[in-house]
Order: structure tokens, then sequence, then C-alpha cells
């Protein structure tokens, strides 16, 4: 039972921080029917925030993890006001394609910065408690604690809030709520900050947990959060939560029964299946068109 319950823990874990970069790709998706590839590089982006700021800068945990989400938001308001606002009238491929871009950009000028893998000094004093053979970190009570509260705020703020009110009117008519006095801009860079915010503190909980980081770290760790949105049900925040959870459960398992090397294979079988079965995930709700 103390093995069953570690392994839950590490599904928690690391279900925790693709649940939160899943949200990024959520929130442009739900209010745009953008998919966000460049998401995955945000994150990697955050993590190498969070690396300066903790070996440089020498600051606390509480600023750094602000930092990375406030460093982060600010590149991802960057990267739609020059790359993706220009397009929003043109065909969704070329929007994708530029996404695609954009996220070679990010790697490659990081890349430029810093060409070797760099290890994240430890941000707090990782504290292990023992109860009958189940080991519980200090890191992993933090990183699924704040992931709740990350949830609960997001799921808040779109829900009960007046600016969460005009993303889902966003979302559902774009050129009415020009009319309706809503400043559309406004709301997609607010989306944005949000979105990529959300990727630097995941960038942050995943350099606490595994803290050697590279610039190509977001490829997969990306594909796999897109992977747990779209299981869960890509552009709802309940979806991204239950995808993450699901694909960090399903990873898991797949470390303990089967060798390291099939986690990709299984996780990629996984969305096929999904596609197959219900394309529009388990809490997605098909999108219908009135003519």
């Amino acid at each position: 039972m103390a093995y069953i319950a570690q392994q839950f823990l590490n599904m928690l874990q690391l279900g925790s921080i693709y649940a939160i970069i899943a949200l990024g790709y959520t929130m442009v998706y739900g209010v745009l029917s953008l998919i966000n590839f460049a998401h995955g590089d945000l994150f990697m982006v955050g993590a190498f925030l969070c690396f300066l700021a903790s070996s440089k800068l020498h600051l606390p945990f509480y600023i750094v993890i602000l930092a990375a989400a406030a460093g982060a938001a600010v590149l991802g308001v960057t990267v739609e006001r020059l790359a993706y606002r220009p397009l929003r009238e043109a065909p969704k491929v070329s929007a994708i394609i530029t996404a695609l871009g954009v996220g070679v950009f990010i790697e490659n000028f990081t890349l430029a910065l810093s060409p070797y893998p760099r290890h994240v000094p430890e941000l707090l004093h990782n504290i292990s408690y023992n109860f009958n053979g189940l080991t519980i970190s200090s890191i992993q009570m933090i990183i699924v604690a704040l992931s709740v509260l990350l949830m609960a705020g997001l799921d808040f703020i779109v829900r009960k809030t007046r600016y969460g009110s005009a993303m889902r009117a966003l979302s559902w008519d774009m050129r009415t709520l020009p009319l309706m006095g809503v400043p559309v801009n406004a709301i997609v860079a607010l989306t944005f900050a949000i979105g990529a915010g959300f990727g630097g503190v995941a960038g942050t909980m995943y350099a606490m947990a595994f803290p050697v980081i590279d610039p190509y770290m977001g490829i997969m760790i990306g594909w796999k959060a897109f992977i747990a949105a779209v299981v869960g049900g890509i552009g709802s925040i309940r979806g991204a939560m239950l995808g993450g959870c699901i694909l960090g459960a399903v990873e898991t398992i797949a470390a303990v029964a089967l060798p390291s090397t099939y986690r990709d294979f299984i996780a990629f079988t996984l969305l096929l299946i999904l596609l197959i079965f219900r394309p529009n995930g388990i809490l997605g709700v098909p999108k219908t068109l009135k003519v």
C-alpha cells in the first residue's frame, strides 16, 4: 500500500505540472480557437527565468516564482502583439505555422544565450516526511497545493468575473463584441498574459522538482501538455486539469510497469485512441455553427 501511495503522489506531482501548462493551451484556444504551439517554449523561458533569478540574483522563492510568471506573461503578450494579432483575420493555418516558427525562434534564441544544460539551485529546503513507508517531500506538497490554488483561481476568474465573462463572450462571437464596447485587443492580451504566466509558474515548479533545464526542454513537455489539454477537452479549464492528472497517471504507471523509454509512446497512443473514440475530449463540447 505504501508503494501504491508513493506512486500516486508521483502522479499528482507530474500531473499538476502538466495541468498548469495545459491551462495555457486551453485559455488561448478557448478564446481565439488558436493552438499556441509556442506555449511549451514559454514554459521553458519560465524555467530559465527561475534559474536566473535564483542563481544570479539569489532571490527568495516567492519572488522567483512571481518573476518567472511575470517574465513569461510579458513574452506571451509580446508574441501575441507581434506575431498573432496581424494574422487574426488570416486562415488558421497561417497562425499555426507562425506559432511553430515563434517556438523555434525562442528555442534558438535561448540556445544562443545558454547553450548548455543548467542546474537550478535549491529554491526551498526540501524536507521529507515519512509515514509508515510513505515519503512525502515538501516540494511535492508545494507543487500540488500551488497547482490546485492556481486552477481554482483561474476557474473563478473565468466563471465569476467580468473579465471572464468578456473572455467567454469573445470565444462565442468576436465580431459582435466590439459593438458592445468590449476592448477585444485588451481581453486577448490578458488571455495570453494569463496563459503564458501559468507557463512561467509551471517552469518554476518543474525546475524545483527536476532541477536540470535546457533550451529544448519545452518541446516534448509542451506536446505532452497539449495532449493533456486534448484528452480533457481543449477549451475547458476543468478538462485541462483532468487531462493533466490522467496523463501524469498514465506516464507514472507506464514507467512502473514498462521500461521508461515507453512513456512517450504510451502518452501519444493515449491521444490517438481518444481522438478516435471521443474527438472532443472527456469534458469537451462540440461547437455548433448556426447558418
